[in-house]
């Protein structure tokens, strides 16, 4: 098959990043001891790389290539550039934790790298076959990455339990896929769309493979009642894992849904909307009541992770422009606070020692004030209250949820919101208020300093000024 040039250079970030895993993963062998820090050295790189030829090509016209497998539109570009910016702190937060933990080896760089380049294709993915392999590219990356810690029995169990219940949601997935295709004759999501918007088919035929797909991107999405994975993973995991896993795959599984649901099946919206609200309600009672009972914070903010799918949907599940804006303006504002919330328990974790439990917290502000004042930002903004940025998210999803009619669901998010604020303000009361149970002083490199300083300062400012972000998602649809 001859591709043209034009194509291939759509495709150039993608390709990008497949060859710097290679040359990666091929230096990891050859290179002595002494010269890991080449590793990350070309896995930072590779990411800098792919951010620059992604936002080099972003005319803001949508393209489409490679027989309709692939599109290049606004969506995947705003996408993609925060993939990269998650990434790339997430390898800056995550090299002390890993040097202490012999971790600090190129395994984690290329797993990451294919775990981005999965997430790449999800993003761009405007036919069924794409998007399954950037799915499982990603999904079996992070499976591996779960398990890195050999001597970890936790970690084993927890990646066994990810791999099984992943293969699982994969399967469903594949069947209601393969449904569709055996009905409509189409893996194509602009084709599929048309066909469906006939009115030639059943409606009850691809309702049933609808069901399917919807437990399978219910899985990946981490929402009730398919999250028994989830805190498992994000407490037996190596944290520096757990900081990946928790922010970046987030958007992927925002993209998933918008081109599964929006782009593919918008013709029965009515259906999947039905759907979603029961999702949505289930992930938002369950993960904020269950978080509350948690001692160890990774679980903690897995129950969180759950509720903050629920709300997620929310936007979607209206099936209006701004209502998609709203949902992707509260994954990335969710992505960003994630990701600060586990590099200040990286920062306060050392060599032989996870600073996991709520009760590793207590102090922390007699330890270190500047460190407290982030982490209390980061949890102010997750329980999204005023001025910070997650409250501007959560308006954002529920003023478009009450606009469609769903006050009675607003209401429900937001008596939610409330129970929830309680296990993040608990945090902050264990920082400020209760005696340390260590002084030893946190050490970090100047590097990480800076990074989880910008990380917490930038939530406070983008609060300050929301508008700067949402305008960016608003341009998207």
């Amino acid at each position: 098959m001859n591709v043209p040039m034009s194509e291939l250079y759509v495709l150039l970030p993608e390709i990008f990043v497949l060859v710097m895993a290679c040359v990666i993963l091929l230096v990891s062998v050859y290179i002595p001891e002494q010269l890991r820090e080449l590793n990350y050295q070309l896995a930072q790189l590779t990411v800098i790389g792919a951010a620059v030829f992604t936002l080099g090509n972003s005319t803001g016209s949508t393209v489409v290539v490679m027989n309709s497998m692939f599109i290049h539109d606004p969506m995947s570009i705003v996408l993609k550039a925060f993939i990269y910016l998650i990434t790339f702190t997430v390898f800056l937060y995550s090299r002390q934790y890993l040097q202490d933990r012999d971790l600090y080896k190129g395994e984690y760089f290329v797993l990451s790298l294919y775990a981005m380049l999965g997430m790449q294709i999800m993003v761009s993915a405007c036919h069924f076959l794409t998007l399954y392999l950037g799915l499982e590219l990603l999904s079996l990356s992070l499976y591996a990455m779960v398990a890195m810690q050999r001597d970890s029995q936790q970690a084993t169990e927890a990646a066994m339990k990810y791999f099984i219940l992943g293969a699982l949601a994969s399967g469903m997935l594949l069947y209601g896929i393969s449904m569709l295709y055996g009905i409509t004759g189409t893996l194509e999501l602009q084709k599929l769309s048309a066909v469906i918007a006939e009115g030639n088919i059943d409606n009850k035929l691809l309702v049933f493979g609808l069901v399917f797909i919807i437990v399978g991107l219910a899985f990946k999405l981490g929402a009730v009642p398919f999250h028994m994975w989830l805190p498992d993973v994000y407490q037996g995991a190596p944290t520096a894992v757990t900081l990946f896993i928790s922010a970046a795959p987030k958007l992927a599984a925002f993209s998933l849904l918008m081109r599964f649901l929006v782009d593919g099946l918008s013709g029965l919206h009515s259906d999947w909307q039905a759907i979603l609200i029961i999702l949505s309600i289930l992930s938002m009672g369950l993960g904020n009541i269950v978080a509350i009972a948690q001692t160890n914070i990774k679980r903690m903010l897995a129950y969180s992770a759950i509720s903050h799918a629920g709300y997620l949907m929310l936007g979607i599940l209206t099936a209006t422009k701004d209502g998609y804006t709203a949902s992707m303006f509260y994954t990335i504002v969710y992505a960003l606070m994630s990701m600060g919330s586990f590099g200040v328990i990286l920062l306060l974790s050392r060599a032989g020692f996870e600073a996991e439990r709520l009760d590793d917290f207590k102090g922390l502000n007699e330890r270190n004030p500047w460190y407290a004042f982030i982490m209390m930002i980061l949890m102010l903004s997750m329980a999204g209250l005023p001025p910070m940025l997650g409250f501007w998210a959560k308006w954002s999803v529920l003023n478009q949820i009450v606009l469609s009619g769903f006050v009675w669901l607003a209401v429900l998010a937001v008596i939610f919101s409330v129970i929830g604020a309680f296990y993040y303000l608990r945090v902050i009361k264990l920082m400020y208020f209760d005696k340390p149970e260590s002084t030893e002083a946190i050490v970090a490199n100047a590097d990480m300093r800076i990074a989880i300083s910008l990380n917490g300062l930038g939530i406070l400012a983008l609060g300050l000024f929301p508008q700067m972000l949402f305008q960016i998602c608003s341009k998207v649809f």
